[in-house]
């Protein structure tokens, strides 16, 4: 489990493809940055933009992950040479200052909008339709590994448009900051609005 409070930004510095056929996952490596790396072992998980991977060999200067192609194919960021969000699993000792985050990506979102704002910036994303039930005003998402509080939910013929509002501490210490409209993000959902979902659901 995660909060969605980013400890450190790093960088994809090598992709090795794991194969050559269409099935084939790749090995990242990764710059861990200023992110702590003395208390993390091989096989524990870190966040990586929002996606909970497997570390499976340290480094010198950070880490090593295996992505499968099933991985690859619904997320975003993960296959090229990306700064990407960090966050290592949390501890029960750990603040919750986000919210419940699994590090699981329940789909790819759209920017539509990313604007400053005064002394903020306006983010608008596009969800899939399938996802539009679980977004609500003032509640809680996770992009691209951070814990974000939604401001405003429109339905469409085609998905579910919803605003976030950054502040400035968080333009400046996540990836969030290179965003640009048509850039595709990783999106979880809130954990919570799932459960809910699947009481009111059951017969």
């Amino acid at each position: 489990m995660f909060t969605g409070i980013v400890a450190a930004t790093g960088k994809i510095t090598s992709v090795q493809p794991q194969g050559t056929g269409n099935d084939a996952g790749v090995r990242l490596t990764i710059d861990s940055g200023s992110l702590p790396m003395d208390d993390v072992a091989v096989g524990d998980s870190i966040a990586i933009n929002g996606a909970c991977m497997t570390v499976v060999e340290k480094t010198a200067s950070g880490f090593k992950i295996d992505v499968s192609r099933e991985s690859l194919n619904r997320t975003a960021g993960l296959d090229g040479l990306n700064e990407v969000n960090l966050e290592k699993a949390m501890t029960m000792a750990d603040r919750l200052g986000g919210h419940m985050v699994s590090g699981h990506v329940d789909g790819l979102g759209t920017v539509k909008k990313f604007e400053p704002v005064a002394e903020s910036h306006e983010l608008v994303l596009e969800a899939p339709r399938e996802l539009a039930k679980y977004f609500a005003y003032k509640g809680s998402v996770t992009v691209n590994g951070v814990s974000l509080t939604v401001n405003s939910v429109e339905d469409t013929a085609t998905g579910c448009l919803f605003s976030i509002n950054l502040i400035p501490h968080t333009v400046a210490v996540t990836t969030l900051k290179h965003l640009q409209p048509g850039s595709k993000v990783n999106l979880e959902v809130d954990l919570i609005a799932r459960y809910v979902e699947r009481m009111m659901n059951v017969k």
